[in-house]
């Protein structure tokens, strides 16, 4: 279950940084590190500081982009502090770490974390299905990357033990879409709005980011995502035919 969990680091600026998540993911049981365009080399830094999980270093995969990281995952989570100006929903730890077991029992999860100073940008935290932000103090909240990556990795072990303890089972099998199936459902939909004039095609943003919101919280099955685009096609169909 746990070797289906993807910790997603982007844009890491300091190999130090990646050594010391890698260690924090070891000591939690997860092995797949990806990184989404480092900014630096897997040095001597990145392997001393990795203390004994130099194993989880040599064996990450370098992409250039997010998608990339998450096409094929079923379930994405992003790192992130609570916004006003972006609001999608949001997870405790805790809940982070039971949905994530839930989903790493049938298909490939990501957690993603992203750049020490910045974080991730509004684009890339719109490729998520939920945020989750850790409640530290907020007179002093900095937590370095490893902090940050032990602390998720904790709840998620946490709930994964849980559930082999309980021999949990969380009723019939449901099977979600990839994130990459998402992503053209995403692009159908906005195809459809903009023809049927629902949606201006010089200003989509608005309205886009606010369906992926509501499909984010709503999380479709793959059987109602064929559903969607099957009406999505109809539409396209009966459009056309007046035309």
């Amino acid at each position: 279950m746990l070797d289906n969990v993807k910790i997603v680091l982007v844009g890491t600026s300091h190999s130090g940084n990646i050594g010391s998540a890698a260690r924090a993911m070891k000591v939690m049981g997860l092995s797949q590190l990806v990184l989404v365009d480092p900014q630096c080399d897997l040095d001597e830094q990145a392997f001393t500081l990795a203390s004994g999980a130099g194993d989880v270093i040599e064996n990450a995969t370098i992409v250039s982009t997010l998608q990339e990281a998450i096409s094929d995952c079923t379930l994405v989570v992003g790192s992130s502090a609570r916004s006003r100006t972006l609001e999608w929903p949001m997870l405790e730890p805790r809940e982070c770490g039971e949905k994530t077991a839930i989903a790493s029992a049938r298909s490939e999860v990501a957690l993603i974390f992203g750049r020490e100073r910045t974080g991730l940008t509004n684009e890339e935290l719109q490729q998520c299905h939920y945020h989750v932000c850790i409640p530290a103090n907020p007179e002093y909240s900095s937590l370095n990357l490893a902090m940050a990556v032990q602390t998720i990795g904790y709840e998620v072990r946490i709930a994964h033990l849980n559930r082999e303890k309980q021999q949990y089972s969380d009723g019939a099998e449901v099977e979600y879409p990839r994130n990459k199936e998402l992503e053209l459902f995403y692009q159908h939909l906005e195809k459809v709005l903009t023809d049927t004039q629902f949606i201006s095609q010089k200003q989509p943003g608005q309205v886009m980011n606010k369906l992926r919101r509501l499909f984010s919280r709503a999380r479709p099955e793959v059987q109602e995502l064929n559903i969607l685009r099957g009406v999505l096609t109809s539409v396209e169909k009966h459009t056309s035919a007046k035309k």
